[in-house]
């Protein structure tokens, strides 16, 4: 029998609840491809920071190995959140069905708490992107209904996109995942979440680094006694965004977590969201129909 050793303990983190009823932890640690994925710094978070939330994806090429880490770490399945995406190349019903259960295969899980369709733009020949959205979302909606997904949602998503799932009378997305950090707010789209009862989750919270050297988020970080990172994951978790910063060093991790001693005066908050210029954005899918 395995013993699950102390520096286990899962780390005390506010969760917010989905329209279902279950609840997302608001920190998370992302992963991703070209790099982005690290196995020790898995098993670091989950065992000695007690991060319980790890977000991935098809596309990032690492579920297989999260799952071994996963696996590794010994925490139990129902004390974690695994969150994966559908690739666009995947789009389809039948297709976005096999792709789920092959995502569920890597991550060696019977079941995941989020799948998310990645992006808006679709790679399905002979059709509009809206009937490619709509039959794929009609996938999710049964692989939801079946168990296999605890919850379902969307990444990338305007509101338009979100206003077409709506109007097919089925299930609203429960999450849309977005970049959001002081320098790419946009808040008309989270308004429009919360309105609908759709948790916003933000990816790049440091703004792939460029953040960390801010005069202004520096200049916080002095004032707290903080990091650069530490303030800007504190702003977007005080904006009541669930957020996933990413990392592959066990000690930038073990920072990350350190941002629920503290609180953000504010007008510091407000200082920070004016910080907004739309030049360190990685996210455009406003060409998308």
């Amino acid at each position: 029998m395995l013993t699950i050793p102390s520096s286990c303990t899962a780390l005390s983190c506010p969760t917010v609840g989905l329209s279902n009823g279950l609840n997302i932890p608001i920190l998370g640690l992302g992963t991703s491809h070209d790099g982005g994925y690290s196995h020790e710094a898995v098993l670091y978070a989950l065992q000695e920071c007690g991060i319980r939330h790890i977000d991935t994806a098809k596309r990032y090429g690492c579920e297989e190995a999260l799952g071994k880490a996963v696996a590794d770490s010994a925490v139990p399945r129902e004390e974690l959140w695994l969150t994966t995406k559908l690739w666009p190349g995947d789009y389809g019903y039948q297709s976005a069905k096999q792709a789920c259960r092959d995502s569920c295969a890597r991550l060696g899980v019977d079941y995941l708490d989020l799948y998310l369709m990645h992006w808006p733009d679709c790679m399905v020949p002979g059709l509009s992107s809206r009937e490619v959205r709509a039959e794929t979302w009609r996938a999710l909606e049964e692989l939801y209904d079946e168990g296999l997904c605890r919850a379902i949602g969307v990444s990338n998503f305007l509101t338009r996109h979100l206003n077409e799932l709506k109007d097919r009378g089925g299930i609203v997305p429960h999450v849309n995942q977005v970049e959001f950090h002081p320098f790419q707010q946009p808040l008309e789209l989270v308004e429009y979440c919360r309105k609908e009862n759709i948790v916003f989750e933000g990816y790049c919270p440091l703004a792939k680094g460029q953040a960390l050297t801010h005069p202004a988020i520096m200049k916080l970080a002095h004032k707290y006694g903080r990091s650069a990172s530490q303030i800007c994951i504190r702003w977007s978790i005080q904006n009541g965004v669930v957020t996933i910063p990413k990392s592959t060093k066990p000690d930038r991790i073990h920072e990350n977590c350190q941002v629920f001693g503290f609180r953000l005066d504010d007008s510091d908050m407000a200082a920070l969201s004016l910080l907004h210029d739309g030049r360190h954005v990685s996210w455009d899918p406003t060409h998308v129909e």
